[in-house]
């Protein structure tokens, strides 16, 4: 009671435009109680939810817009500034629905993503010159979009998804210990990898404080990728890919 006289008493003397209130999306029912007190105190014009990452479903947020009938201006779904979005109610309705979120996605992948860095690595994957550097740059452009889950939570049947990568033992620090392997290889074995014999392998798994087994399905990874780029070469391949994918396309955000 103590804290909420001080904040009555700063709010009468700020008169803010905006009161926000955070809600972690994990509170469940008794956010409503939360909800009361402060409003109650300083009048609310809106709320910030945050830990959606955690909990996609959100009912925190509809629970809190039915009883005071204010809108939720942001949310929060990571501890980065860049997962800090604008709140659109039909699409985050999507996500809960398990329709995902590809306009979101789209609109989040154009801004993390450097277009010239991109058109870079397009041009090197087109002309067969695919090196580990440039698996690098894939797994941080990864980070940025909050890591496999993170790009995850914005496609269709993301519970589907999730459910197949928890039954596969899928752990996202893989793409962290991929990336310490890789900048524990010197320059010269990121370009040229058959260099990589067993002894640099222990080396760079020492490094990395990783394991040699790990460095080799990293290797693997890598020339798959590559494989997969040459094969992108080859006429007809695009078609190919419509046709593994139904035919749909990504689709923009116009």
């Amino acid at each position: 009671e103590e804290l909420l006289s001080e904040l009555k008493a700063i709010y009468q003397i700020a008169e803010p435009q905006e009161n926000l209130l955070v809600l972690d999306s994990m509170m469940g029912q008794q956010a409503l109680s939360v909800v009361e007190a402060f409003n109650n105190t300083a009048p609310l014009s809106g709320f910030i939810l945050t830990r959606l990452d955690a909990d996609p479903r959100g009912g925190v947020a509809l629970s809190a817009k039915y009883q005071t009938g204010l809108p939720i201006r942001f949310f929060g779904s990571g501890e980065n500034i860049e997962d800090f979005e604008v709140f659109h109610p039909d699409r985050i309705a999507s996500r809960i629905l398990g329709m995902g979120d590809v306009v979101s996605f789209v609109e989040k992948a154009q801004k993390d993503f450097d277009e010239k860095e991109m058109e870079n690595l397009q041009s090197q994957m087109m002309s067969g010159k695919f090196s580990i550097n440039d698996l690098l740059k894939q797994f941080l452009q990864m980070k940025k979009m909050g890591g496999m889950s993170g790009m995850m939570s914005y496609m269709p049947g993301v519970s589907k998804i999730k459910n197949m990568m928890e039954n596969n033992d899928f752990d996202e620090k893989i793409i962290d210990h991929q990336i310490a392997i890789i900048r524990s290889m010197t320059k010269e074995e990121r370009i040229e990898p058959d260099l990589l014999k067993a002894s640099r392998k222990r080396r760079i798994a020492t490094g990395s404080g990783r394991q040699v087994h790990e460095v080799n399905r990293l290797l693997k990874q890598f020339e798959q990728t590559k494989k997969l780029m040459k094969q992108a070469q080859k006429p007809g391949f695009a078609n190919k890919l419509k046709g593994l994918l139904g035919g749909n396309q990504m689709p923009t955000i116009e």
